[in-house]
C-alpha cells in the first residue's frame, strides 16, 4: 500500500506524502471555499493509512465522517475523472468528545498539568499577576498540594490572602488586591463552564493515539461548537493538548507514517492577543514536534493569521480561494501566493482570486523534503458524509466507542482544597487552645479578693435596688416620649 494521499488532481495528480506529513501543513481560504471538505479528505487519508487523526468540530458539519456518504453521481464522476481509485462511499472510525461531556466523551485535565503560562493566557492576566499565579504553584508544589480542579486553586488563593506576610517571608510579596483579581477571573472561567475541563480522570494521550483492529487510524473528533462560544477557552485548550504531546511523546525520527497528525481549525485564535512569551511556546512546540512524529496542520481563512516564524514551518499547503475586498485581502493574496513554488505558465496571485468552491492551489513536500511546484486541482471528494449526524446517529457512535464508561464518572479525590481546609481547622483549634492557656494563666496571677462582710453586702443591694427603680422610671418616660412623639406625629 502506497503511504501517499491524493488530495486532488491539475495537470498532475497531487499526493500527500506519508514520509513527510509531519512537517505540518496549511489549509486555507476565504468562507464557503472548500475548506472543510479538504480538510475531511485528510483525516480520511490518514485514518485509512492507519494514523490516528484530531480535529475540531466548529460548526458540526465534520461529525458526518463517522457516516458512510450519499450515493452521490457527481462525487462518482469527479472521483474517476481525478483517478482515485477504488472509490466508494464508507464511514469512519470516529470517537467522539466534548470539553462539556455532552457530545462526547469528558475532556478533563487538571490544573497543575494546564500550568501558570497557560492559565495566565486563559484568565487574561498581567504580567505581575502571572507572576503571583506561578509563586502559588511554586507554593503548591513545594508543600504536596494538588492542584486538580478550580475549586484547590480557588482555595490556594484564599490561604494566601490570609497569609499574606507567610508567603512573603519565602516566596516573595503577594497583595491582597492581587489575589482578589485572580479570585474573580477564577469566577468568570467557572461562570464560562470551563470548571467542567479541570479535574479528574485527566485524559490519557494514548487514547487519542488508537487504531483499529483493521489497522485504520481512529478520528478523535472534538464537539466544539459550544467551546469555541468562548474563544480563549477553545484556543487554550487545543494549546494545552498539542503541549502535553509535544512533553510526554518519545522521540521517534524520520518515519515512512506520522504518528498522528493535529488539525487546528481557526487557528487565528491561537495566537490573537497571545504575549510574546506564549508565542515563543508554540513556535517553539510547532518546531520541535515533528520529531516525536507528530503533524500539525493549521485551518485559517486568511494566511496572514499565522505569525512568519509559524508560516515558514508549514511544508504542506492547500490554498482555497481568497477575496481581495480590502487592501489587507490584497496583501494576504500577494503574501500566499509569494509562498509557493512557482510553476511556469501559473499566475498564483490571479488565480487565487479566480479559483472556485472545490478547487485549490495544492503544493506539498517532495523527495527530500523539497516543495513541488503549486498546481492548480480540483479537491477529491470526500468517503464519508458531509454534514452533521442526528443525536441517534452519535449516541450509536458513543455506544461502540472503545472508551465508553472511562471518563464520564468525576474522581475528586483529596487535593489541594481539602488538605487547606484541614489546615485551616488545625490552626483555628490551635489559636483557640492558645486563647484558652492565656485566660487560664491570667486568671491563676490574678490576686484573691476577700468576700464582702454583711454590712458590705447589704448596701450593695440597697443601691441595686435604688438604681433599678431609677431605670425603670427613666425607661417609662422613655417610653413614653417616643410613642407621645408618634402620637403626635400620626394626628
Amino acid at each position: 500500500m502506497s503511504n501517499q494521499i491524493l488530495i486532488g488532481k491539475g495537470e498532475l495528480p497531487c499526493f500527500l506524502d506519508g514520509r513527510y506529513a509531519n512537517r505540518h501543513g496549511l489549509v486555507a481560504g476565504a468562507t464557503g471555499t472548500g475548506k472543510t471538505v479538504t480538510l475531511q479528505v485528510l483525516a480520511e487519508g490518514f485514518s485509512d493509512l492507519g494514523v490516528p487523526v484530531f480535529l475540531a468540530d466548529i460548526k458540526g458539519d465534520l461529525a458526518g465522517i463517522s457516516q458512510k456518504g450519499a450515493d452521490n453521481p457527481k462525487f462518482a464522476e469527479r472521483a474517476a475523472k481525478l483517478g482515485v481509485a477504488d472509490y466508494r462511499t464508507q464511514a469512519y472510525p470516529t470517537v467522539f468528545w466534548d470539553v462539556f461531556g455532552e457530545q462526547g466523551h469528558p475532556v478533563r485535565a487538571t490544573i497543575s498539568e494546564m500550568g501558570p503560562l497557560l492559565l495566565s493566557r486563559l484568565m487574561g492576566l498581567n504580567d505581575t499577576q502571572e507572576g503571583v499565579l506561578a509563586l502559588l504553584f511554586k507554593y503548591a508544589d513545594d508543600n504536596g498540594l494538588l492542584l486538580l480542579d478550580l475549586k484547590d486553586l480557588r482555595a490556594l488563593v484564599s490561604f494566601a490572602a490570609d497569609n499574606t506576610a507567610a508567603f512573603g517571608k519565602d516566596y516573595g510579596n503577594v497583595s491582597k488586591p492581587t489575589l482578589g483579581i485572580l479570585q474573580r477571573e477564577l469566577l468568570v472561567l467557572e461562570q464560562q463552564g470551563a470548571d467542567k475541563f479541570f479535574g479528574e480522570p485527566a485524559l490519557k494521550l494514548d487514547d487519542f493515539m488508537q487504531t483499529t483492529l483493521e489497522g485504520r487510524g481512529h478520528i478523535n473528533v472534538l464537539a466544539a461548537d459550544k467551546l469555541f462560544l468562548q474563544p480563549k477557552l477553545y484556543s487554550t485548550f487545543l494549546l494545552w493538548l498539542l503541549s502535553e504531546l509535544f512533553e510526554n511523546l518519545p522521540e521517534r525520527g524520520d518515519a515512512d507514517l506520522p504518528r498522528m497528525v493535529y488539525f487546528f481549525d481557526e487557528a487565528h485564535l491561537l495566537f490573537n492577543d497571545a504575549p510574546k512569551a506564549l508565542l515563543e511556546k508554540i513556535e517553539q512546540v510547532v518546531r520541535l514536534i515533528r520529531s516525536k512524529g507528530v503533524g500539525v496542520y493549521f485551518v485559517t481563512q486568511n494566511p496572514l493569521d499565522i505569525p512568519d516564524a509559524v508560516l515558514g514551518q508549514l511544508g504542506n499547503r492547500v490554498q482555497h480561494a481568497l477575496r481581495a475586498f480590502t487592501p489587507r485581502d490584497q496583501k494576504a493574496v500577494k503574501a500566499a501566493a509569494e509562498t509557493f513554488r512557482a510553476k511556469p505558465g501559473l499566475d498564483v496571485a490571479t488565480v487565487i482570486m479566480e479559483l472556485g468552491v472545490g478547487e485549490a492551489l495544492i503544493s506539498t513536500l517532495g523527495e527530500g523534503g523539497v516543495p513541488s511546484p503549486v498546481e492548480r486541482a480540483k479537491v477529491c471528494p470526500p468517503r464519508s458524509r458531509l454534514g452533521a449526524i442526528t443525536l441517534e446517529e452519535r449516541a450509536a457512535a458513543m455506544q461502540r466507542s472503545p472508551f465508553k464508561g472511562r471518563y464520564e464518572a468525576l474522581n475528586d479525590r483529596e487535593s489541594a482544597y481539602e488538605m487547606l481546609q484541614v489546615r485551616g481547622q488545625q490552626a483555628a483549634a490551635t489559636a483557640q487552645a492558645e486563647a484558652q492557656a492565656k485566660a487560664k494563666a491570667k486568671a491563676s496571677k490574678a490576686p484573691a479578693r476577700a468576700p464582702d462582710s454583711v454590712w458590705e453586702t447589704a448596701a450593695k443591694s440597697a443601691v441595686r435596688a435604688a438604681s433599678s427603680e431609677v431605670g425603670r422610671s427613666i425607661g417609662r418616660q422613655l417610653l413614653r416620649g417616643l410613642l407621645g412623639s408618634l402620637q403626635k406625629s400620626m394626628r
